[in-house]
């Protein structure tokens, strides 16, 4: 049965062995990107693969928070219902570490964005529905500061504070739906797998991405994953696993989601999202 499922960070890398595969089986997958050069070469990639498989492509930037309201806005503007959505797109180095808005790019690309975009796309999701996020072994305890855009971080330091962020609203938002919405799971997909990430951050050429795109493409359709709300599955150890101390310590979960929240109001563009 044909899925309609979102990835986003979908022109290279694991999101894009991802998004093959799924086109190769069928599936009509709406890509994500923030270049429109990169994500029409990719669609012209891989149009061919399938005679039922369909493709979109949906162009943003998730460092600008605005922009991750009008990709929802337009998701939901052309489609009554999403299957799945695969929250890919993720950040380690870069030149600036600043997004306009002010805060540290990697937890406004790796945390926030997903958050806002996963809950201004619930509307389309049944409980049969899938969110997939990619975390990473590399976590560390979240400065609710940092967050904010307080600071400065290493690119260790954000890169592995922003995925426990993610862990941590995904397992909280996954248990709270777990009656009545999608599940939302957290999956790393293998550590140093050879993405332009891992290549830039640690100068690797890293293991093969499609274990990493084989086990997305399990979260987002097997039944093995079918109750899996608000779980992790680390797939180093192939497995679901209990997630880091910290995303079952309901004091420090809340202070995560009360920072998370409190950027979305002060941001121009989203302040009236909650409301």
């Amino acid at each position: 049965m044909q899925k309609i499922i979102l990835i986003t960070g979908a022109t290279d890398g694991i999101g894009f062995e991802t998004a093959r595969m799924l086109v190769s089986q069928g599936h009509h997958v709406l890509l994500h990107g923030r270049n429109p050069d990169k994500l029409k070469n990719v669609q012209q990639k891989l149009s061919g693969l399938s005679d039922s498989g369909r493709i979109e492509s949906f162009v943003a930037d998730l460092s600008r928070l605005s922009e991750v309201k009008t990709l929802a806005e337009t998701i939901a503007q052309q489609h009554a219902k999403l299957d799945v959505i695969i929250n890919n797109a993720g950040v380690y180095r870069t030149e600036n570490t600043r997004t306009q808005d002010g805060l540290d790019v990697r937890f406004a690309v790796n945390t926030v964005a997903p958050y806002l975009l996963t809950k201004r796309l619930l509307p389309l999701l049944d409980e049969a529905g899938r969110v997939i996020n990619l975390s990473s072994a590399a976590q560390a305890r979240v400065s609710p500061e940092a967050l904010a855009g307080k600071g400065l971080l290493s690119d260790s330091e954000a890169y592995a504070q922003s995925k426990l962020a993610l862990t941590m609203w995904s397992r909280h938002m996954g248990l709270s739906l777990k009656d009545s919405g999608p599940v939302i799971v957290a999956v790393n997909p293998k550590s140093l797998l050879g993405s332009k990430m891992v290549k830039d951050a640690y100068g690797i050429a890293g293991g093969d991405l499609s274990i990493g795109a084989d086990i997305l493409c399990r979260a987002a359709l097997s039944d093995e994953f079918a109750t899996a709300h608000g779980q992790y599955f680390d797939n180093d150890s192939e497995q679901f696993s209990a997630p880091h101390p910290d995303a079952l310590d309901t004091r420090k979960v809340e202070q995560v989601l009360t920072a998370i929240e409190d950027v979305l109001m002060q941001v121009s563009g989203v302040a009236w999202f909650f409301g």
